[in-house]
């Protein structure tokens, strides 16, 4: 953008200058005019007559000012007026679309009508100005979007979200939002890769936590999003007492969630038993975490959640897996797959197919083991090394990939896309 172009917003046109001399040229008009009144009133006793006159010119000039300036304030006034109840029932759409996110009834329709607009909603959060009117259905519409974000595995997308969000909350003044927003901006860090950076954003959360009546179910995602941030450090780190120290960390801060979250909600339950299988899994743990994931899948059932239910059985696929129990394993992820499918999430989908392809790959079936990888590689948004290594194996192109019966590393490199798409704590709890 050139030098002009930044300076030009800030030049007051000559209609806008045009209408503020009106205006002050009223007011000052009548001022004046009362003055001469008084000297003249004081001197030649005619105050009067040039009050008369003067008042003439004060309604002649406020008559003017109006004819010029008038349409642009009706035109503010209705925009205004406009722009409310089109926020609102935006919002409203919205959020009933991210409830429908992931769910049985609805889970296709959602994905097709976010891909849709996305980007119309993003721009609208772009344009419209805070206001302390609005600002609770522009965050609602930020809580849809980060929904899809995550969903998509987005960060970049989603730290956009927690700037606007935050910009927002600081001009209307809202602690809340602005703690949301600082929790949001951790998420997208730790997807991102920035774990310091995470952590930093998770402590100015907690610095600027509120009393309101989302303090505890903020406090929840908090603990949730550190246990997240504990299994991401402990991807990072070689086996040995830093790894194990990462793992219980992440265990610690899940079972303090559980126990204090706010009130009876199936889907926060869901979403911490599947961390806690998580964690088992990286103790390889796979009965523990069968413990986790079989009520796991009960309860994502009953509340018609077909991405918790989804991501719970692609895990107890990794425990059978684990267990030397293939042909349970495979069934899992088959089944994982198609729900996956049916509610048009692609990531998991894509997971699914990849460890089904690799499983094919170990068993030597290595035609079938092509079709389901190259169909996992175009499902997903960013390259996956393993994938990869899977693919050059059932094209015989290179050797099985030294991961393929190292259950515990596996289960690693598996989880790691996994683990940041929970969304039981994503969007701003109510």
């Amino acid at each position: 953008m050139s030098e002009e172009e930044e300076k030009a917003p800030q030049e007051e046109s000559p209609y806008q200058t045009r209408g503020f001399r009106f205006v002050i040229g009223t007011v000052a008009s009548a001022l004046l005019t009362g003055l001469a009144s008084e000297i003249l009133n004081q001197s030649l006793d005619s105050g009067g007559w040039v009050q008369w006159i003067g008042l003439g010119v004060t309604v002649l000039l406020g008559a003017i000012t109006i004819t010029q300036y008038g349409p642009a304030i009706r035109r503010s006034w209705r925009r205004t007026g406009e722009s409310a109840p089109e926020l609102h029932a935006t919002a409203e759409e919205a959020e009933q679309w991210m409830i429908a996110l992931g769910s049985h009834a609805g889970g296709m329709g959602a994905a097709e009508w976010y891909a849709l607009h996305e980007e119309w909603l993003r721009n609208l959060l772009m344009t419209e100005k805070p206001h302390v009117d609005t600002i609770d259905d522009f965050a609602r519409i930020c809580d849809a979007l980060e929904a899809w974000y995550v969903r998509r595995a987005d960060p970049d997308a989603l730290l956009q979200l927690s700037d606007l969000l935050s910009a927002a909350a600081e001009v209307c003044g809202r602690r809340d939002l602005a703690e949301l927003a600082a929790a949001r901006a951790a998420t997208a860090y730790r997807m991102l890769g920035d774990l310091d950076t995470a952590s930093t954003r998770l402590g100015i959360s907690d610095n600027i936590a509120t009393h309101t009546r989302t303090a505890a179910a903020m406090t929840t995602r908090r603990q949730v999003e550190r246990a997240l941030l504990s299994l991401a450090r402990a991807d990072r780190s070689p086996a040995g007492n830093d790894r194990d120290d990462a793992v219980l960390n992440a265990r610690d801060r899940l079972d303090e969630a559980r126990l204090k979250r706010p009130g009876p909600d199936l889907a926060a339950d869901v979403a911490i038993a599947i961390n806690l299988a998580v964690v088992h899994l990286y103790q390889q743990d796979a009965e523990g975490a069968l413990d986790h994931l079989r009520p796991a899948v009960a309860r994502a059932t009953a509340a018609s959640d077909l991405s918790g239910q989804a991501h719970a059985l692609e895990l107890m696929g990794v425990a059978a897996w684990m267990q030397d129990n293939k042909h349970e394993a495979v069934s899992r992820w088959d089944h994982a797959a198609h729900l996956y499918a049916e509610i048009d999430e692609r990531e998991g989908h894509a997971r699914c197919l990849q460890h089904l392809g690799s499983a094919e790959v170990v068993a030597g079936h290595l035609s079938d083991a092509l079709e389901l990888l190259e169909q996992s590689a175009m499902l997903r948004r960013t390259e996956s090394e393993i994938l990869l290594k899977y693919l050059d194996a059932a094209r015989q192109t290179s050797e099985l990939p030294v991961v393929a019966d190292d259950a515990p590393r596996r289960t690693a490199s598996w989880l790691k896309r996994l683990v940041r798409s929970l969304k039981g704590f994503v969007g701003r709890p109510l």
